[in-house]
């Protein structure tokens, strides 16, 4: 029989949320956490390629002008008490858990003092970076934390198969008609190709997003919408799936990937142009330009791009900074860029809309619980009601870092939580165990997620994309599920029924939302008309 591991509480991955989780819980001697990862390196999350930063609070900011800004970027769907929440809690955490005690590096002026940068959708400069690698630098500082503290194990190399709990995997038949408990996860060790147990009296998941569902994003290949599809299966509630915010600038090079190209580097002063020179925002968005939120300013692209045949637009930075302060404010974007032919210094980078940020995820409250008793969710595979339609931009680590450490609050002072036996768990069982996984099949159909999500489910949708989008997943869906069911367990293989899982999803809350708002805009919308529509062709139920 495989090894079980018991803990008192498990957590699925190592971003910003989940490492502060982590470290809130770690402060409690008594509670024993282990953290899963399926990269080889911990550093590796979505967190690590977040550039722009992370808001502070300004020289003139407010917490009330913080909210403002967080309900005006979120299309009327931002919960106020959560924007209240980040908007008091977050700043402070910031200075204390990342400034004081973490010791990361910030960008500061002449005088010594915190430098904060203007971002699109904010009223103030209050958003605090390092250089335009903010994401790595708090990762690697919060992991080098965690590796220091005795009570938390990192597995790398895990991956988490499916979520253990009563009403699927528990041997006690009463069990089903109790509240649905999770109780840990079923976790692939890569190296050893063996599938453990770990209970847990908690469990949290932290795995990102799923911008990887898409073919253009700015996501590393981690984010599969892996937290987003277990939970889903497991019974969890899962709300505002359709909002996916597209960054408006990634680089457009052939052969090259889309590198995000950071907010901030319209915070400093770079504006867009078509091809042929002329500067579109204004006509798109008066009052902010260049500095709109970020769906108005994709789907501004994306109508140039259609309209006028554009392969991309350009973004001018080299008008508008100089050579020498660009390197330095912006080092990594320089020398990505430069690695693919582009001189930011001295000529506009070229730039196109690509899948960024989930807004919505698996429903949690104020202090991170889902509806699935035992089962928390922090960070990007949550909804927390914070970001509503769209997000603010460089809200994402501050919703992580605040949301982790409530959670790790609140369970360590719980005490209603219980660790299941091992007897009534049954071990995984694998009935692939003989078959191995074609990667060539698995990169086809990862290919042709990706491609379904990007033409069908991407900037601008309607009913005839969306019921396209949904035949084609149902098919698939029944594809990879056969092939999951009879072909031994990897991690690729993992991920493709997660992708597929969440892409459908995500196209099921779209074909239901029939109203544009924010992230979500339908070309075929009718303001308060929700029987305009052929109602013949329904999602197919995916438990």
């Amino acid at each position: 029989m495989e090894e079980c591991i018991e803990t008192d509480v498990l957590i699925i991955g190592c971003g910003i949320a989940g490492a502060t989780a982590a470290l809130r819980l770690a402060q409690d001697r008594q509670r024993e956490v282990v953290l899963v990862t399926r990269a080889a390196n911990p550093e590796e999350s979505n967190t690590r390629y977040a550039q722009g930063g992370i808001v502070g609070r300004g020289v003139d900011d407010s917490v009330d002008l913080l909210v403002r800004d967080i309900l005006a970027a979120g299309a009327g769907l931002s919960l106020p008490a959560a924007a209240r929440i980040i908007a008091e809690e977050g700043p402070v955490l910031v200075q204390r858990l990342l400034v004081e005690e973490g010791d990361i590096p910030f960008d500061r002026d002449e005088q010594g003092n915190l430098s904060y940068t203007l971002e699109g959708g904010h009223s103030v400069p209050r958003v605090l970076h390092v250089g335009d690698s903010t994401g790595r630098a708090i990762e690697q500082a919060l992991i080098a934390r965690l590796k220091r503290l005795p009570n938390v194990t990192v597995h790398t190399g895990a991956t988490a198969v499916d979520l253990i709990t009563s009403s699927h995997h528990v041997k006690a038949p009463l069990a089903i008609y109790e509240p649905i408990t999770c109780h840990g996860a079923y976790v692939l060790y890569q190296e050893e190709r063996v599938v453990r147990r770990i209970l847990a009296k908690a469990t949290v998941l932290a795995t990102g997003g799923l911008g990887r569902i898409y073919r253009h994003t700015t996501n590393p290949p981690g984010a599969r919408g892996d937290g987003l599809a277990m939970a889903y299966r497991a019974g969890a509630r899962v709300v505002n799936a359709e909002y996916i915010q597209f960054h408006p600038t990634t680089l457009a090079v052939p052969g090259a990937d889309n590198f995000l190209i950071s907010e901030a580097v319209r915070g400093e002063g770079a504006r867009l142009y078509t091809p042929d020179g002329r500067h579109f925002m204004d006509e798109y968005a008066p009052r902010w330009g260049d500095l709109a939120p970020r769906d108005v300013v994709s789907r501004a692209i994306h109508h140039e791009m259609i309209t006028h045949g554009y392969p991309h637009v350009l973004l001018d930075l080299a008008s508008h900074m100089a050579p020498d302060r660009i390197r330095e404010r912006f080092p990594t974007i320089y020398t990505t860029c430069l690695e693919a032919g582009v001189d930011i210094t001295a000529e506009p980078i070229p730039v196109v809309p690509a899948a960024h940020y989930f807004c919505g995820g698996v429903l949690v409250n104020e202090w991170g619980r889902t509806t699935i008793e035992g089962l928390y969710a922090v960070g990007e595979v949550s909804c927390t009601g914070l970001h509503g339609a769209n997000r603010l931009a460089s809200t994402s680590l501050l919703e992580g870092l605040v949301w982790g450490d409530r959670a790790g609050r609140d369970i360590a002072v719980r005490e209603d939580l219980r660790l299941i036996d091992e007897d009534q768990v049954p071990p995984w069982e694998d009935v692939g165990n003989n078959a191995v996984a074609d990667p060539v099949l698995v990169h086809r159909d990862r290919r042709t997620i990706q491609n379904i999500m990007w033409l069908y489910v991407g900037l601008a949708r309607n009913a005839r994309r969306l019921s396209r989008a949904l035949r084609d997943l149902n098919h698939l869906w029944g594809v990879i599920d056969d092939f999951y069911r009879v072909t031994r367990l990897n991690d690729d293989l993992i991920g493709l029924r997660n992708m597929a899982q969440a892409a459908w999803v995500v196209t099921c809350a779209a074909w239901h939302n029939r109203q544009s708002r924010g992230a979500h805009y339908r070309e075929d919308a009718r303001p308060n008309d929700f029987a305009s529509l052929d109602d013949t062709e329904l999602p197919v139920t995916r438990a």
